[in-house]
């Protein structure tokens, strides 16, 4: 069969999926200089593959325009077409950045953070999926067989994401029967959205060359572990020197980095609608799962929604590198460039405001304390349900521009509409297709 090369030129939508348009890989070139013409409401299309509303209905026109920096190119090896495509980021007719553009919001909040504070922010997500259809073995939790049975998909999977650029760092099999995390080298904030993005695509192209259904959603049954996205982050300054650790400071937090922290917490419950903005993302959200339910800072705590990971204590061990949080709210229900660009406003407004760094708390404590004492401590409880997030993030007044909120809002609100009278059975059924 003869073939024409083919390119896909995508953006990262509301509900973090990649849409766009193809066209031949040999128009590439013409292409990023030209980019391609995008009606608004394309943005409205939600996880389901519907359009409940849209703010701007059948008119306007915007364009998609590259980003030479995101083309993955991957040959399998398999006798199959390539997978090639890029990321682009959305611009009016006049060449400005559209006001809802995910990956312009991400781009703009970066700026100010290192324009207002000379801080930029070193990201690396890691991802959990379910091998919805693999021989799995019950009680091969973190086990060599369960990676055995995966057969090609681990190798296969690690090689694409070497091509891509990626820079791989680890594949392994996690608590849940089934369940695998991939974790992939940091980068400064826009590439490591970029690399987020484009990873959660070759773990599904990879698993579809593999003969595996896979699925990222947060939950893909009611009685089963979630699948989580961590996000790692550190600060430094223009010229990468890690800014995050102070010694002399209770467990190392620098001041900046507290202030940042502080940020984060003060609007950690308005985050969750941008971070886990599905109606299963909340069945995982639950005390005592390993993911978060306060908003709280906890030393090395995996049920915080904020944690301070660990570092080697060996003597003459360097620290200030490795120091970092982890973010552990988010699910791959969310776009990659709305929740870290939510993450940074959130923490310039506490970098402005010099908010305090709230002290340490693990989840276990917070279980043993009195409901009086939790909220004279201010560990707010996050959202219990994507409505409850939808509304924290409308009464705030940071995380996003209006316009952009706006029309979130209504997509999501849409969303949720979709699963009224369904049960959490049928809502997990919903999300492990689509993710």
């Amino acid at each position: 069969m003869h073939r024409e090369a083919y390119v896909m030129l995508c953006y990262s939508d509301f509900a973090g999926q990649l849409r766009g348009k193809g066209f031949p890989a040999r128009e590439l070139e013409r292409r990023l200089g030209s980019g391609i013409g995008l009606a608004p409401t394309n943005y409205m299309i939600n996880c389901f593959g519907e359009i409940p509303a849209t703010p701007w209905g059948a008119a306007g026109e915007v364009l998609l325009r590259p980003v030479a920096s995101t083309e993955a190119r991957v040959d399998f090896g398999d006798g199959g077409v390539e997978e090639h495509f890029l990321i682009g980021e959305v611009e009016t007719l006049a060449g400005d950045p559209w006001d809802c553009c995910p990956r312009q919001y991400l781009k703009a909040a970066l700026a100010e953070l290192e324009e207002r504070h000379g801080l930029r922010l070193r990201v690396a997500f890691e991802h959990e999926f379910m091998a919805l259809d693999a021989p799995t073995r019950f009680g091969a939790s973190y086990g060599l067989d369960a990676v055995r049975r995966l057969g090609e998909l681990p190798h296969a999977l690690l090689h694409a994401l070497r091509v891509a650029g990626l820079e791989p760092d680890t594949f392994l099999p996690e608590y849940g029967t089934g369940q695998f995390e991939v974790t992939i080298a940091p980068a400064l904030g826009l590439a490591a959205a970029d690399r987020a993005a484009i990873l959660r695509q070759l773990i599904q192209a990879t698993a579809w060359r593999c003969g595996v259904t896979v699925s990222l959603s947060p939950k893909v049954r009611p009685d089963v572990v979630g699948n989580g996205v961590h996000i790692h982050f550190s600060l430094e300054d223009r010229e990468g020197r890690p800014l995050s650790h102070d010694p002399a400071l209770p467990e190392g937090v620098s001041a900046v980095a507290g202030h940042f922290l502080g940020g984060l917490l003060a609007h950690a419950r308005a985050l969750s609608a941008v971070a886990a903005p599905s109606g299963a993302s909340y069945l995982r959200l639950t005390p005592g799962t390993w993911s978060a339910s306060h908003a709280n800072l906890g030393l090395r705590d995996r049920e915080a929604t904020l944690r301070i990971c660990p570092v080697s204590e060996k003597p003459g061990a360097e620290i200030a590198g490795a120091f970092n949080f982890e973010y552990r709210a988010a699910d791959a229900a969310a776009s990659p460039y709305l929740v870290l660009g939510a993450l940074v406003r959130a923490g310039l407004a506490g970098l402005d405001a010099k908010t305090p760094r709230p002290d340490s708390i693990t989840a276990k404590e917070i279980a043993a304390l009195p409901p009086d004492r939790i909220a004279a401590l201010g560990l707010e409880p996050l959202p219990r349900s994507l409505g409850e997030a939808l509304d924290c993030l409308e009464a705030d007044r940071v995380l996003m521009p209006e316009a952009l909120k706006s029309a979130y809002l209504l997509h999501k609100r849409g969303e949720l509409a979709r699963l009224e009278g369904l049960s959490p059975a049928e809502v997990c059924a919903l999300y492990a297709q689509v993710y």
